[in-house]
C-alpha cells in the first residue's frame, strides 16, 4: 500500500514546485521579495476565504 501523504509534506512539494517556476532575474531587489510575499499571503487569505465560504454554505449557515 502506497504511503498517503500528509498535508505538510504535500505543502513543501507544491512549495518547491512554485519556486522552481520563477525565472532567476539579475535585478531582484527587496521591492521584487516584498511584491512576491505579499502577493503569496493574499493567495493564502484567499484560498482560506473561499474553503470557509464553502464550509459554511455545505452546513447551511449561509
Amino acid at each position: 500500500m502506497a504511503p498517503k501523504l500528509e498535508l505538510p509534506s504535500t505543502a513543501l512539494m507544491v512549495g518547491l514546485l512554485f519556486f522552481s517556476l520563477i525565472p532567476p532575474a539579475e535585478a531582484y531587489d527587496a521591492g521584487d521579495a516584498l511584491a512576491l510575499l505579499l502577493c503569496t499571503i493574499l493567495t493564502v487569505v484567499g484560498f482560506c476565504a473561499c474553503l470557509g465560504w464553502y464550509a459554511r454554505r455545505r452546513n447551511g449557515q449561509l
